[in-house]
């Protein structure tokens, strides 16, 4: 069953998603899109923003015989973050040896994707500013919630989340954790992200180096503003 009104394609859901951002009037934005789906609905929130655009490399941890079943995620870093799903973790009978076992494996992934996608690309700073954590949606957070808990690290001024579509009773979970939420459909039942979108591609690695070199140009932090990368 489609959506009564589906989002054309990520882009057309990222102009939407950013007409709501710019209501919130964030302050010092960077926008952090989730590869690789969330990359070409980041890049509109960002142009409508004229804010800085970067990455936040997160890898699902799957359950061994349904691998798009979160059972938790890792994002990169200094101390790489790892969040569980302890619900899906108990009913597929994994241990936390396994999540970590996996985890090292993701890890790898994240530095090959690192490379290619912000290969001479400054990282943006991002202490003391409003990050805006985008996807092109929302199934269990577990991705997400990697996201969010290793961006507080960063000493925000703000954390806000912005996603085009996502289950109620997700978003409802994930509003605890940070300052805003931006949600334009929550549908129930939920059953797929890509069931709200007429085109759902899988985003290759090549789209999202362009979709990165599109992003609007990299300017100082501004004076006052704490940053650092």
């Amino acid at each position: 069953m489609k959506a009564s009104n589906p989002f054309k394609d990520r882009r057309s859901a990222g102009k939407l998603l950013a007409e709501r951002v710019k209501e919130l009037k964030p302050a010092d934005p960077v926008v952090l899109a989730m590869p690789r789906g969330g990359v070409p609905v980041g890049l509109e929130v960002a142009k409508a923003l004229g804010a800085p655009l970067d990455l936040v490399l997160v890898r699902k941890i799957g359950v061994p015989y349904q691998p798009e079943l979160a059972a938790g995620a890792v994002v990169d870093g200094d101390q790489p973050e790892i969040v569980v799903n302890d619900d899906v973790m108990q009913l597929a009978g994994l241990t936390r040896e396994y999540i970590d076992e996996r985890a090292k494996e993701e890890l790898v992934e994240i530095e090959r994707r690192r490379q290619v996608y912000l290969s001479g690309r400054p990282r943006v700073p991002l202490n003391g500013r409003t990050l805006i954590i985008v996807d092109d949606g929302i199934a269990t957070g577990a991705s997400i919630r990697a996201a969010i808990a290793a961006l507080k690290r960063r000493n925000p001024l703000k954390l806000i989340l912005a996603v085009p579509v996502a289950p109620a009773d997700t978003i409802e979970k994930l509003r605890a954790e940070v300052d805003d939420v931006v949600c334009l459909q929550m549908p129930e039942p939920f059953y797929a992200i890509g069931m709200h979108y007429d085109d759902f591609h899988q985003v290759p690695d090549d789209e999202v180096v362009r979709l990165m070199n599109e992003a609007p140009t990299l300017e100082p932090v501004p004076a006052g503003s704490n940053g650092g990368s």
